[in-house]
């Protein structure tokens, strides 16, 4: 098997070929900026499309791998946490693989997103302050751990904390944008929770660096929520370790107080000579709202606030307008519908009757 994630799988931990699992992931869009990008000057800026993958957002790569990893190893029960897109991706290879699957879920996740688990089959339970307070969400993921000690079980979060083999399958996106991108790309523009989407994709392109296919890292940039700042705050000031945080944004998947792969986040970001973007919770929905209204992309608002780190660079001028600059938009704005009505509260769908639709064609005639 050498399609879609699979591509990759010389650069990933080593998975027997026959524990592979595909649901058709990878491989996608990455699209130029019409409207958003030259609106702050920026003439080469691209959007990675990772909704486009099965379950609607880039963890699905996160999920390939680490259930293929359990099902070569003969595990039959996945423990795992999530604020939705995660435990959505997880459901789904676990029911692919017949493996079981129990979810514990931050407090503010989406209901569109435990809707996705559970039609998956997966078993889910809310922790109350879990992805508000570090040291409550600390405790579960202990919790979690215990859980998975028995011979049969295994724990997936998606960070290099804790599943580093799933990870490995993030690598993918690197690979995949060096072959997609018109030129050299001079900046990665990532959102952040705990940290590592951000540090994935770095180890890709350095994994391209050492085998010479390009020449020298993007710029990594790391952009959280205000609400949110364990990384990206201390990375722009020059600090060398995150901060735990009480967590307050309500842009869901960014929920992540505590520190994960936050400390190995900011040495690789300034390694590249990237830095910290922190951005406004209305900043985010704004972003959104544009990027479906101008570009024709359903984003969720996680997957928004690349986008929104971008833009205030640009406005700031810290970037130069000739840059390739990509933006990693990483889920779809069908996972969360309490952000989609929020976008939409201002316009209705009236009901018409056949007789005021044939007055507006007469009126246009």
């Amino acid at each position: 098997m050498n399609s879609g994630l699979w591509r990759y799988a010389d650069w990933y931990a080593p998975i027997p070929a026959a524990a592979r699992l595909t649901l058709g992931e990878g491989n996608t869009p990455l699209v130029r900026s019409r409207r958003l990008g030259p609106s702050v000057g920026l003439k080469n800026l691209f959007f990675k499309l990772e909704f486009t993958n099965p379950t609607g957002s880039y963890k699905d790569r996160f999920a390939c791998t680490a259930i293929s990893d359990m099902l070569a190893n003969g595990k039959t029960e996945c423990i795992a946490t999530s604020s939705g897109n995660t435990g959505a991706a997880l459901a789904a290879y676990c029911a692919l693989a017949g493996i079981t699957c129990e979810i514990a879920i931050v407090e503010k996740a989406p209901e569109g997103k435990l809707r996705q688990m559970l039609a998956y089959g997966a078993k889910l339970y809310r922790v109350r302050g879990f992805g508000i307070d570090s040291h409550t969400s600390d405790r579960v993921v202990e919790c979690l751990r215990i859980l998975s000690s028995r011979p049969q079980a295994q724990m997936q979060i998606s960070a290099f904390t804790y599943s580093p083999v799933g990870m490995t399958g993030v690598y993918s996106i690197a690979h995949e944008l060096v072959g997609q991108s018109p030129g050299p790309i001079d900046h990665v523009f990532c959102m952040a929770g705990g940290g590592g989407f951000v540090l994935a994709v770095a180890r890709g392109f350095d994994q391209l660096v050492q085998s010479g296919r390009i020449s020298k890292l993007p710029k990594m940039e790391c952009v959280q929520p205000q609400g949110n700042n364990t990384i990206a705050g201390p990375l722009k000031a020059g600090l060398d370790k995150c901060q735990t945080v009480e967590c307050t944004t309500r842009i869901s998947g960014l929920q992540v107080p505590q520190i994960i792969d936050g400390n190995d986040v900011i040495a690789t970001c300034r390694a590249s000579g990237g830095t910290g973007h922190v951005v406004s919770d209305e900043a985010v929905f704004e972003v959104q709202s544009r990027l479906a209204k101008e570009e024709g992309l359903f984003a969720e608002p996680a997957g928004s606030t690349a986008v929104a780190g971008v833009l205030e660079a640009a406005r700031a001028g810290q970037l130069d307008p000739e840059s390739n600059i990509v933006c990693l938009i990483s889920g779809s704005a069908f996972k969360d519908p309490a952000s989609l009505e929020m976008m939409t509260r201002n316009v209705t769908c009236p009901m018409l009757d056949l007789a005021d639709l044939e007055r507006r064609v007469d009126a246009a005639s």
